[in-house]
């Protein structure tokens, strides 16, 4: 299991804590390479990040904050979006005040090139992974794929079922999984996240015929209307009035039909809600695949994704 965690998921850990417990605690993990993690608090005038480490305040200074900051490749609003937010590095040194403080100096560019060497880079096609939704665009949702290097998921591979905006399925800060699709030799990553959310199949088996179940209605057509039963499953129901995408509904099954992909629904209500949205309904969480295939093997249209390494 990787080290290299996306940014927030190692400030609780009881490794993590037991470093901040004295001075020595803090020269010892400097020592050995580990990994820190806790919250930015101030970005100063020079755009140095002072972090919060209990009884002392480190700082990572602008040229240490990030890849790419030296270069110009990365902008400065990468530095100053990180306060009040848990960001990691690694502590280089101390130093001491004219009136004796002492005060650590960390490198979380350190910990990112670390990462991207010995973990991004080694990544294949197919590695599925973990993820934190950092912000979300008409386009696409971000995520952080360790150590807070960005990789970005494309709405259209979000979900089988079709959403007018990745804030349909997540939210920042959200833990997800996600499936590598392409790893560039510079180390961007191309990801995925269909491909863990069920084939037909599995997602169907859930339900049945003659079952009245809760729905959101993703689009209005003039032929009828699609409701979401899950993420990789969508079913047409038939026209009615006063029926708007985002509302919540309650339908009924009139067939689930493999051959064709099709789920045959009737609206019984559709309504305004704001529901809390459950777990992400994951049927793969780790390991590694070589090729996804969501339609039936008795259907005429195939739809896959094959994990290629080049």
């Amino acid at each position: 299991m990787s080290i290299y965690k996306p940014e927030g998921m190692l400030t609780d850990l009881p490794s993590n804590r037991q470093a901040f417990r004295s001075l020595a605690a803090m020269q010892e993990a400097a020592a050995s390479g580990q990994i820190l993690e806790s919250r930015a608090i101030i970005c100063d005038a020079g755009h140095n990040l002072i972090v919060d480490m209990g009884a002392w305040r480190g700082i990572i200074p602008r040229l240490e904050s990030a890849i790419g900051i030296a270069e110009g490749s990365t902008r400065d609003i990468a530095i100053i979006s990180r306060v009040n937010k848990p960001v990691c590095y690694k502590i280089t040194g101390f130093t001491r005040t004219e009136n004796g403080v002492t005060i650590p100096q960390l490198s979380r560019r350190a910990v990112q090139e670390d990462c991207l060497r010995e973990y991004i880079k080694n990544l294949s096609p197919g590695d599925i992974i973990d993820a934190r939704v950092t912000h979300l665009e008409n386009f696409g949702c971000f995520v952080d794929i360790g150590c807070g290097i960005s990789s970005l998921i494309p709405i259209d591979a979000i979900s089988i079922s079709r959403i007018s905006h990745p804030r349909d399925r997540f939210h920042t800060g959200q833990d997800i999984k996600a499936v590598v699709r392409q790893v560039d030799p510079d180390g961007r990553v191309f990801l995925s996240h269909k491909e863990l959310l069920g084939t037909w199949e599995q997602n169907a088996a859930c339900f049945s015929p003659g079952e009245t179940v809760a729905g959101i209605v993703r689009s209005v057509e003039d032929y009828g209307v699609f409701v979401e039963l899950a993420p990789n499953l969508a079913g047409l129901a038939e026209p009615k009035e006063g029926i708007r995408a985002g509302q919540h509904a309650s339908v009924y099954i009139k067939s689930l039909i493999p051959e064709k992909m099709k789920a045959k629904l009737i609206i019984v209500d559709a309504f305004e809600a704001a529901y809390q949205a459950p777990p992400t309904p994951y049927f793969l969480t780790e390991g590694h695949i070589d090729r996804w295939q969501y339609s039936p093997s008795c259907s005429e249209r195939l739809i896959e994704t094959v994990f290629s390494q080049h």
